[in-house]
């Protein structure tokens, strides 16, 4: 049965074209993603497939009863109460108590928080007989158990699913069911739909193809500058008299040899978020016995040591409501603890990025949140900007014009701006579309200073952490060794159970006689990563030498060399994993 079949649509907002000629029909039992870069008209898109928008041009038919159910980027929902909105089925009850929305249903549809409405109205998406179901960011405000739940249930879904997402995990386990995946890539106003093909996903099928495009208008720039070297030197050759008249045509040949007058599309060029830092001295933030409980309400968590120290990369998971954000929100300053001692270095500079980039002011003009109250924005402020992919329209459009994913772009602009050297993030992934995240994924691997996130991601926590705290269910805070996917497999088996407060760089109990203390071995465990990281490239380099090597003589010594470094890798490995043993004793 087909669902939606869009034909050569276009469509634009006021002060640019968003996508033109674009063209997919969408069956029941398909798997649709929707990629581009924020902005580019995703979620335009999934408005005009659920009927709530009609294209500038081209044509949106819809399959005979079609029934159509979407969730929203930000859900508006109806008074009254959650379980009203809901209804009262035993489907109902069991979604909700997997996205944890059931303490929520007698509370008031108005009294929600943003995240608690998202949730919520994911639960009314996806209880019900439908044939299309569209989604914008579904895994936002989810924790990670909850988010390996809505994958599952997706893929078991028989109606037709579309959906936005920056959970590159779940593009890519969805885009692979059965032959049926498909991405919808809009680029600089195109439109492109990639199939998954030969076992691959459509996810990776696309990357692929925009890999190869990547390579082709590199070839296509190359054959541009010579034929421009080429009209250059004929000029140049010409008569004395000549060389007055040409002027701007030489210009512009130059211009294309030297690289142009420079990019149509800011995004030719790599996001640059090196800001710089202001310099970290030894001491960062340590936490002495912290707890925390709000007034007339549980406690967050309590009895917690955590040190950081200079380079910390530390994730924070946990289900939601657990005290992610309040933890973070201690670390930074924002909010001081009911118990325990906070310990700042007196460098610290601090920048931090919480979750409500919904909350910046919607009429305020972007160049002038940068520029900050005290002063009229400058040509800093607009080179500052453009850095992060702000062009000349956005610079002056205000807050309320961008979408949710520039949104928390521009917050990242203004964090960075302060030249901070510990970050706190909160949810950085939120919105953000491929592009941005891979860019800041680079960002946190070469940055200088300290981090300690929180985030429902699974491939930007492996990416981006060393270690991993889980604030547990008798509310301690305790390192995970083997990172996230350690502490999903240890939820997974039951066997994630209370133990000492400890994390990645911190302080547990005292030591005992002849142990070495907590912060000597989160020195000697980050000193046996990087011994671990430089063996392991040795490996790879010396594996890459013997490949296709033929002299006998050189293979046998290269093989023992080889043999050695394993050997070594070996070791350091074993060492590793007792040192995090050590950092994590249990009661």
């Amino acid at each position: 049965m087909i669902c939606v079949d869009a034909q050569r649509v276009g469509i634009s907002q006021p002060d640019k074209p968003l996508f033109s000629d674009l063209s997919v029909t969408i069956s029941r039992g398909d798997r649709v993603a929707v990629v581009g870069v924020n902005g580019s008209g995703k979620t335009t898109l999934l408005r005009l497939l659920t009927g709530a928008l009609t294209p500038d041009s081209g044509e949106v038919r819809f399959g005979r009863g079609v029934r159509i159910a979407s969730l929203p980027q930000d859900p508006v929902l109806p008074a009254g109460t959650v379980a009203e909105y809901l209804g009262d089925s035993w489907e109902v009850a069991a979604v909700a108590t997997s996205l944890g929305v059931q303490p929520l249903l007698a509370r008031s549809t108005d009294a929600l928080s943003g995240g608690q409405a998202k949730r919520v109205a994911l639960a009314k998406v996806l209880v019900g007989d439908h044939d299309l179901v569209v989604v914008d960011e579904p895994t936002n405000h989810l924790d990670l158990e909850a988010i390996e739940w809505l994958e599952q249930r997706l893929m078991a879904m028989s109606a037709a699913l579309v959906l936005v997402t920056h959970d590159r995990h779940v593009l890519d386990r969805l885009t692979t069911a059965r032959g049926a995946g498909k991405v919808v890539e809009i680029e600089r106003g195109q439109g492109y739909v990639h199939i998954a093909d030969k076992g691959a996903s459509a996810y990776q099928t696309y990357l692929q193809a925009q890999q190869d495009r990547a390579e082709r208008a590199a070839s296509e720039e190359a054959t541009r500058k010579i034929l421009a070297r080429h009209e250059l030197a004929w000029l140049r050759r010409g008569a004395p008299a000549r060389s007055t008249k040409p002027k701007a045509r030489l210009r512009s040949a130059g211009e294309i040899i030297a690289g142009g007058p420079g990019p149509a599309d800011l995004r030719d060029r790599s996001l640059d978020l090196q800001m710089g830092t202001t310099r970290l001295g030894n001491q960062v933030v340590e936490l002495i016995g912290v707890g925390h409980s709000y007034e007339n309400g549980p406690t967050v968590f309590t009895d917690v040591d955590l040190l950081i120290e200079p380079g910390a990369r530390l994730g924070v998971v946990g289900p939601n409501g657990s005290g992610k954000s309040t933890l973070l929100d201690i670390v930074s300053g924002r909010v001081t603890p009911t118990t325990g001692e906070v310990r700042r270095g007196a460098t610290v500079v601090t920048g931090y990025a919480d979750q409500q980039s919904s909350q910046l002011d919607p009429e305020a003009i972007v160049r002038e949140m940068v520029a900050g109250p005290l002063r009229p924005p400058d040509h800093e402020d607009r080179r500052l900007l453009e850095r992060f992919w702000f062009d000349s329209t956005a610079q002056y459009a205000p807050v309320r014009m961008l979408s949710g994913g520039e949104k928390r772009r521009l917050q990242l602009v203004m964090v960075l701006a302060a030249k901070p050297n510990l970050l706190v993030l909160d949810e950085p992934t939120n919105d953000l579309d491929l592009d941005t995240l891979r860019a800041l994924e680079e960002f946190l691997d070469t940055w200088p200073g300290a981090v300690i996130l929180a985030s429902h991601d699974r491939v930007f926590l492996d990416r981006t952490v060393d270690h991993v705290l889980e604030i547990t269910s008798d509310h301690r805070v305790r390192r995970v060794p083997g990172g996230v996917e350690g502490w999903l497999a240890g939820r997974r088996s039951g066997g994630a159970g209370p133990r000492r407060t400890t994390g990645g760089d911190s302080r547990a109990s005292k030591p005992s006689a002849g142990q070495p203390s907590p912060s000597t071995i989160s020195r000697q465990l980050r000193t046996t990563e990087q011994a671990i990281a430089k063996i392991t490239t040795r490996r790879d380099r010396l594996t890459e030498q013997l490949s296709g090597l033929q002299d006998h003589g050189e293979l046998a010594r290269i093989g023992a060399e080889l043999t050695e470094v394993q050997a070594e890798l070996d070791r350091l490995e074993e060492t590793w994993l007792e040192l995090a043993e050590m950092s994590s004793p249990a009661l």
